[in-house]
């Protein structure tokens, strides 16, 4: 990901230095295990342990891989060889019995986890600030639009609950995704196991509270990375859904909501009263991103026999991009929602604006519920008036009193025009989400 859309936590987690200190904590645990099992010996991995402590892998340790790596053409050989030249004699125990996807794959799952985590706690800030912002808006009118039309009357607040309510399903899904990776792979060329005892794969599954994976050839199965990518395209889509609406909303002959504009921002270099909706526009882009992520990552699951490496240059750049993408994104649309521009009185005039053609359907039932009208009399009546007021500008009110084959008086026009009656069930609504 380029330097304009890493989070700090994320340009740190997927940095060179990163990447080799979990491959160092693969082979160390790996090590540990080996040492309980006699294979390898224990004073080597404590003297390992102490000098990994003191003198940690860094950006200088990471140029220096990179020096070996130009002459061998194989970055576990050139990591193993690195780690001889800094840790000295004991580093030879190091990579025993294992392959070099063992080490890859199981780290690779241990930076993806820390990721995961880092973007479960961007969606549940996100989450919150839907919460209290559905609280907030929770009584406010507003229209529902349907193919972008005015349908009929609802709250602010819904939205947000619904966002809400799908951030959840996220959740779920992002937490499932993370579980699926939590697993070790330490089997050896092929996944048979002839070099290591399979029980150093368990211990070290059980020393992370993780899985060991009950079976694989030279590589993990790609199926798992597939549903990260899957969970995160998915959660794309929310974003992307949350930020086509506030959209739509600040569009100048709409402007029911709009981002927040700081003191001194510019929204053109031409034209001065400009205020762009620039931030979810580029949620948006990043949607796009994670959704064409998951295309590569489904293609990484075919693989040739026990094992190719046509995933592993597709991996290193999907994988920290979808993941740094996403948590960006979601931080980018929290701060639009938390200090979103809201216009109560737009909404309330947009909805007026059309002359109550939004009551439409409550005239409908009451001239079938209260009036015996067939559907199809009432509904031809209704429609009649409703294509009038559209024309004309007339209020579909003072259209309907005024037609004597309309027998609905003026109280029972009253009701059948009341906002109230629209949103008197909203409270069931949220109580279903204990709000």
């Amino acid at each position: 990901m380029i330097e304009r859309y890493l989070t700090p936590e994320m340009k740190t987690l997927w940095s060179e230095a990163s990447k080799y200190r979990a491959w160092l904590r693969v082979e160390l645990a790996a090590m540990d295990a080996q040492a309980d099992q006699g294979e390898v010996p224990r004073e080597a991995h404590t003297a390992l342990l102490e000098q990994t402590g003191a003198d940690p892998i860094d950006d200088a340790f990471a140029a220096r891989v990179a020096e070996i790596e130009a002459v061998t053409r194989h970055d576990i050989v050139a990591f193993t060889r690195a780690l001889s030249e800094r840790y000295g004699e004991e580093a030879r125990f190091i990579h025993h019995g294992l392959t070099s996807t063992d080490v890859v794959d199981t780290a690779q799952n241990l930076l993806l986890d820390e990721a995961l985590t880092l973007i479960l706690a961007d969606a549940a800030a996100l989450r919150e600030v839907c919460r209290m912002q559905a609280l907030a808006y929770k009584h406010t009118p507003t229209v529902g639009r349907t193919h972008g039309i005015h349908a009929e009357p609802m709250t602010f607040g819904l939205k947000f609950l619904n966002w809400m309510a799908a951030l959840d399903r996220d959740l779920e899904r992002l937490t499932a995704a993370r579980k699926r990776i939590q697993v070790v792979m330490l089997s050896g060329s092929v996944g048979t196991y002839a070099h290591v005892s399979p029980q150093v794969e368990v211990e070290v599954a059980r020393a992370w509270g993780w899985e060991a994976a009950p079976v694989t050839n030279q590589t993990l199965a790609r199926d798992r990375h597939a549903e990260v990518l899957a969970a995160l395209a998915i959660f794309g889509t929310t974003l992307e859904k949350i930020s086509v609406e506030i959209r739509h909303l600040q569009r100048s002959e709409v402007r029911e909501a709009m981002e927040p504009f700081g003191k001194g921002q510019t929204g053109s270099s031409s034209m001065p009263h400009k205020k762009n909706p620039i931030l979810t526009e580029n949620v948006t882009g990043f949607a796009r991103l994670l959704r064409g992520f998951l295309t590569t990552g489904l293609e990484n699951v075919a693989l040739w026999h026990e094992r190719d490496i046509s995933h592993s240059s597709a991996e290193r750049v999907i994988l920290p991009d979808a993941t740094a993408a996403a948590s960006y994104a979601t931080r980018r649309l929290t701060g639009v929602l938390r200090g979103l521009v809201v216009f109560p009185e737009r909404m309330l005039k947009n909805m007026n604006d059309l002359g109550g053609l939004v009551f439409s359907q409550r005239v409908l039932h009451a001239l079938i519920d209260e009036k015996g009208m067939t559907r199809e009399t009432a509904y031809d009546l209704v429609q009649r008036h409703a294509l009038k007021s559209w024309e004309t500008g007339e209020g579909l009110r003072e259209l309907l009193a005024a037609d004597p084959e309309c027998p609905l008086n003026d109280t029972e026009l009253d009701g059948a025009f009341d906002l109230a009656w629209y949103l008197r069930h909203v409270d069931d609504i949220y109580a279903r989400f204990g709000m």
